[in-house]
C-alpha cells in the first residue's frame, strides 16, 4: 500500500537529489564507539544538526511522543541554518490502533510545523480497523501478540523504510525511559537492515523534556494531563503510577517493554520461524 504523504515542501526536492546519489553507509565497530564518545556530552541540538550534516537520507520516525515532539520542535528552530524551512521529514505508522487524542494531536502538528513533510504508513493493504479485522479477525494483540506487533508496527516501518530510502532515522528513545533503553547509545546500526538510528535526546530525563515543552509551548497529547507518559495503542498503554518508570504504562503486568520495531534480530527469527511452520504446513 503506497504512503500517504500529507506534506510536500521542498525537503522532498532535496531528499529526491539525495537519493540520486549513492546512500550507502557503512559504519564499523570502532567507528561507531569513537562516534559515541564524540556525542556523549553533546546537547541534543548539537547532536542533531551533526546528524544533518553527517548522514543522507535521514528521516525521523516518530509516534508522537514527548521526546519526538521535542525533537520536532528543535529542528524547526534550526531552519535558518538550512535551505528548507524543515530539513528532516517524519514518518508516523498509524497501527490503525492509536487513541483518538494521538491523531488529534497529529493534526496540531500538522498546523505547527506547516513546512515538516509527514508520511503515514498504515498495515499492508488496511485502511481502516474494520480492514485490519476482516483480514487478521478481532483482538489479534491477545491471540497472536508476535503477528499483531509485526503487521501493524514492524511491517510498516520497514516498508516505509524501503520506500523512502531511508539510510538513517531519529528516534525518541531515551535512558531514562528505564527497560532496555538503560544503557542507550546516541547512535547505533541495527541489527539485519544496517539502518543507522540516532537517539538525540538519549541522555535527557523526562523532566529535561517536560520543561523543554513548557518552555516552548510544545504541542503535546492531552492523555499526559491524564497520568500517561507514554502513549502507544490503546489496548496496550496505562497511566503511569507514582514511582514507576516512565513505560510501565505500555503493555502493564507483561515482562514486554519494546513493540518490536527496535528488535529486528527477534522479528527476523520470527518471520523465520513462520516461514518454516508455513513450508512444514504444506509439505
Amino acid at each position: 500500500m503506497a504512503p500517504v504523504a500529507v506534506q510536500q515542501p521542498a525537503a522532498v526536492a532535496q531528499n529526491a537529489q539525495n537519493a540520486q546519489q549513492d546512500t550507502k553507509i557503512t559504519l564499523t565497530p570502532s567507528h561507531l564507539k569513537f562516534i559515541n564518545s564524540q556525542l556523549q556530552n553533546l546537547e541534543p541540538q548539537q547532536i542533531l544538526q551533526w546528524a544533518i550534516l553527517t548522514f543522507p537520507r535521514l528521516y525521523q520516525s516518530t509516534a508522537f511522543g514527548l521526546t519526538g515532539l521535542v525533537t520536532i520542535d528543535m529542528i524547526s528552530k534550526l531552519q535558518p541554518q538550512y535551505a528548507v524551512a524543515h530539513p528532516i521529514e517524519l514518518i508516523f505508522v498509524d497501527t490503525l490502533h492509536h487513541f483518538n487524542e494521538t491523531l488529534n494531536l497529529v493534526d496540531r502538528l500538522k498546523k505547527r510545523y506547516p513546512s515538516a513533510a509527514l508520511h503515514i504508513y498504515k498495515p499492508e493493504n488496511c485502511d481502516t480497523v474494520r480492514d485490519f479485522n476482516r483480514l487478521y479477525g478481532e483482538r489479534l494483540w491477545e491471540t497472536d501478540e508476535a503477528s499483531y506487533d509485526f503487521l501493524v508496527k514492524v511491517e510498516p516501518i520497514q516498508r516505509a523504510y524501503e520506500e523512502l530510502g531511508v539510510r538513517a532515522t531519529l528516534t525518541g528513545r531515551r535512558k531514562s525511559q528505564g527497560g532496555k533503553r538503560g544503557d542507550l547509545d546516541i547512535v547505533e546500526v541495527e541489527e539485519y537492515t544496517g539502518l543507522i538510528k540516532v537517539n538525540p535526546l538519549a541522555n535527557w530525563s523526562f523532566k529535561d523534556v517536560h520543561d523543554y515543552m513548557k518552555a516552548n509551548d510544545v504541542p503535546y497529547n492531552v492523555l499526559l494531563d491524564r497520568g500517561y507518559r507514554s502513549v502507544g495503542d490503546w489496548h496496550s498503554t496505562a497511566p503511569v503510577g507514582e514511582g514507576e518508570d516512565e513505560r510501565a504504562g505500555r503493555w502493564k503486568g507483561k515482562a514486554k517493554t519494546e513493540c518490536g520495531i527496535h528488535e529486528t534480530s527477534k522479528f527476523a527469527k520470527f518471520l523465520a520461524a513462520k516461514k518454516v511452520a508455513q513450508q512444514e504446513a504444506t509439505a
